[in-house]
């Protein structure tokens, strides 16, 4: 399989500030284009706002997990000291549940760190070891100096050479056809 049979994940701009990207992708989406996705060495409110960017299932799957933690925690304790095998220490009662806090607040955070790490993975998709950005010759700039922009071809009525063409008009320093890697 040549490089042209290659199904094209997307073409993608380069531009030297966030402003600039920013602007792009809010003309972008003002034309259709919902399937972006930004790169740049650092956070900008901007771009993730003009892009359509939502915040990410992780934090709700870390709050789920860290309250079952907290309820299997303590029902834990709670099956052992006053159903299973209720022992009296000290005149308290078998629910003494003061003394239950420590472990219940231990389960909880470590069912929420490891609910949290599964869900980074999964909802990320990763470990991904390769992506198409990667391929863009000057992609490397992006833990530096320069912001992507990239146009994914799932979108609805995606064109690559309309979206060159669209690209272009923004005056970016490089644009590149991203091709799905070969999978054979």
């Amino acid at each position: 399989m040549n490089a042209d049979d290659t199904p094209i994940y997307g073409v993608m701009a380069e531009f030297e500030t966030p402003e600039a990207a920013a602007k792009a992708a809010r003309i972008l989406r003002e034309k259709g284009y919902s399937q972006l996705d930004a790169f740049g060495p650092f956070p900008s409110n901007e771009l993730a706002e003009a892009i359509g960017f939502r915040e990410t299932k992780v934090a709700r799957c870390v709050l789920i997990g860290g309250i079952v933690g907290g309820i299997c925690g303590f029902g834990l304790q709670y099956w052992a000291s006053v159903l299973d095998y209720p022992h009296n220490i000290g005149g308290r009662p078998f629910n003494s549940w003061p003394s239950f806090i420590p472990i219940t607040f231990e389960a909880t955070v470590l069912f929420a760190t490891i609910v949290g790490i599964i869900s980074l993975l999964v909802l990320n998709r990763l470990p991904r070891l390769a992506h198409p950005v990667f391929a863009a010759p000057s992609f490397v700039r992006a833990s530096v100096d320069h912001f992507f922009l990239c146009i994914r071809a799932n979108g609805p009525d995606f064109s690559p050479e309309k979206a060159h063409e669209l690209l272009t008009s923004f005056s970016p320093l490089s644009i590149s056809v991203l091709r799905e890697e070969d999978s054979s």
